[in-house]
């Protein structure tokens, strides 16, 4: 039975709504006025919040404001009821986040309609937006059925790459944003001199290549394949409805921005500040810790040379020469292309 909160200061409102909505069996809680309802919300966790404008001690807009503002609520499918009508209150509620507004008096089935038709898009968007091929698709076209969006693709760009082959290069235009179903990808960026420095990995279920494409910019960088790789693409038109319309995805991407810039931070203090011997054992650390599965007793994977030096930022020759070592120290084991951690503590705890 889903909850759902009602902030009323109306005793009549309130308690008339309230039954209307238990016929319908939902389960409802109420509250007198914004701060009481805002401490509700946050106690209870209901699936849709209903809640009126002018009210004493907190009113609707100072509600939702500080509802927004907490991740555990920013969420909750939140409906206005009001007995204002002008434009600018329209406006004003929906600029802050609501999902929809309701004028006083409504008749039963525009409030039972309206509660539906915002459940089901807020279960949509927990339920569907997975780290897998068919989660995508089947999202994708559950949320155009509900915003009748006219122009998305309907067709979905799934390409196999070869090892070494480039996914797009540096100076295209972002024609959609990338997945990965299968395989592992790199991101890198070449300076005058053609030196790469790799500056992410990516795996099966990651994203890759939507910030110039946020940005509206050619790329920066440019990605390929590490292995044999199946990539998913994601076309400009879908992705920016996916944006725009729905706040589950907009926080997820927001989320990955932010692990990814301050990733990036810890990686500029390593480049500037430690040796290389250490960069070469965080290099293996960081590729274990992308790509080990649970089922492995250990790590192994076929990596170029090359590859290892453009992600620690120093010469191939280098990078042998300290691989060599670490052989020797009983850390890895080397044979042909691939390596193999033997002493994951020791690489990660490595002095300076």
């Amino acid at each position: 039975m889903k909850k759902i909160l009602l902030i009323e200061d109306n005793k009549d409102v309130r308690e008339n709504t309230a039954e209307i909505l238990t016929l319908a069996h939902y389960d409802v809680i109420t509250a007198v006025n914004g701060y009481e309802g805002v401490e509700m919300a946050k106690k209870e966790k209901p699936d849709l919040i209903i809640c009126d404008i002018m009210m004493p001690v907190l009113d609707g807009h100072g509600a939702l404001h500080l509802l927004s503002k907490n991740e555990e609520t920013a969420s909750i499918p939140f409906i206005f009821l009001t007995a204002k009508a002008e434009r600018n209150d329209f406006r004003k509620g929906m600029a802050m986040g609501a999902d929809d507004y309701l004028t006083k008096p409504f008749d039963d089935l525009e409030l039972l309609s309206a509660i539906e038709i915002r459940l089901e898009k807020n279960e949509i968007l927990k339920k569907n937006f997975t780290k897998n091929l068919a989660g995508i698709n089947d999202f994708i076209n559950k949320v155009k059925g509900i915003e009748s969006l006219k122009k998305l693709s309907e067709e979905r760009d799934i390409r196999n790459y070869k090892k070494k082959e480039d996914i797009y290069k540096e100076g295209a235009h972002p024609k959609g944003i990338y997945f990965v179903s299968k395989g592992k990808v790199k991101t890198y960026q070449t300076n005058e001199s053609g030196k790469e420095l790799i500056t992410e990995l990516h795996k099966e279920g990651d994203f890759f290549g939507y910030l110039s494409l946020l940005h509206e910019e050619k790329y920066t960088g440019s990605a390929s394949a590490l292995e044999d790789s199946e990539i998913y693409m994601i076309p400009k038109e879908d992705f920016f409805s996916l944006i725009y319309k729905n706040a589950e995805v907009s926080k997820k991407f927001i989320e990955i921005l932010s692990n990814n810039l301050r990733e990036k931070e810890k990686e500029l203090l390593k480049l500037a500040y430690n040796s290389v011997r250490k960069r070469v054992a965080e290099a293996l650390v960081k590729l274990s810790d992308k790509y080990k599965k649970e089922s492995d007793q250990k790590f192994s994977m076929n990596v170029s040379r090359e590859d290892l030096s453009n992600m620690v930022g120093t010469a191939t020759e280098t990078v042998i020469r300290t691989l060599s070592d670490f052989k020797e120290d009983k850390y890895i084991e080397v044979s042909g292309g691939t390596i193999t951690i033997l002493n994951y503590d020791k690489l990660a705890n490595m002095k300076n």
